[in-house]
């Protein structure tokens, strides 16, 4: 297990290097580099490239998250865990576990093909690295394309006053990743809305039940919450909640 999650880490790793490095222009990019040779640097800008490289390094996590479905997972199994009035369970680590997993299922094609396009030529030596990058970010461009609503995609257009784009592959990526995520939180609450109203009406059933039998002192959420836990065991709801979720970003 441990292996195949390296080798994964590699592979995603790279394409947010090739954001990283792209957003900045291929200028910065090539002039980011790890020579320690005497080639007139200064001991200053080795320190300066050593500290952009850790930069990127440890943005690189959080800019995935932000580029792939796991915004949408987490907040779809937040509202479930809320609408179930359960507390802490399952606990935060159960859900972030299997919002990661969710997410490396679903955007499996997409990390084969940033693999194959830009890390397989480079490590061939086919390539060179501001090709490899480009190549190798390319798929999570169509992937955000895919599932970004035009109007989310205009709004930050405009704010950027970036020109009209003849295709949607034109975007720049520092348009679409702020747009992806808005559309994704839009996603994921309308979502969310829709888990939390079986819920809701189990809670003002039992709620007016208790009021009905002059049982207001005794806390309807404690009486709701057997009843919204076998509900949500009999009708399957990890199997409906999960498959949803994958069936939402379409064929895998």
């Amino acid at each position: 297990m441990m292996a195949p999650m390296l080798l994964l880490c590699r592979r995603l790793t790279l394409p947010l290097l090739g954001l990283m490095l792209l957003s900045a222009g291929p200028a910065a990019a090539q002039s980011l580099s790890l020579d320690l040779g005497d080639q007139g640097a200064s001991g200053t800008g080795r320190i300066i490239q050593f500290v952009m490289l850790l930069t990127v390094l440890s943005l690189a996590p959080s800019i995935l998250i932000m580029m792939t479905c796991f915004v949408r997972i987490t907040i779809v199994l937040s509202f479930l865990r809320s609408a179930l009035g359960t507390m802490q369970v399952p606990p935060n680590q159960v859900l972030v576990s299997l919002a990661m997993f969710l997410t490396f299922f679903i955007m499996a094609p997409t990390l084969q093909a940033s693999y194959e396009r830009g890390l397989r030529p480079l490590i061939n030596e086919e390539i060179d690295e501001i090709t490899a990058f480009k190549r190798a970010v390319e798929p999570f461009h169509a992937f955000m394309t895919r599932h970004v609503r035009e109007r989310d995609v205009q709004l930050f257009m405009d704010m950027s006053k970036t020109a009209p784009v003849a295709k949607p592959e034109d975007v720049p990526i520092h348009v679409l990743i702020p747009a992806f995520m808005l559309s994704e939180l839009k996603r994921s609450f309308e979502i969310g809305f829709l888990v939390f109203v079986p819920f809701l009406v189990i809670d003002m059933v039992v709620s007016s039940v208790l009021m009905a039998m002059g049982m207001m002192m005794l806390p309807p959420a404690m009486i709701s919450l057997p009843f919204k836990l076998i509900f949500f065991v009999l009708i399957d709801g990890w199997y409906l909640i999960v498959g949803s979720l994958v069936q939402s970003f379409g064929e895998i």
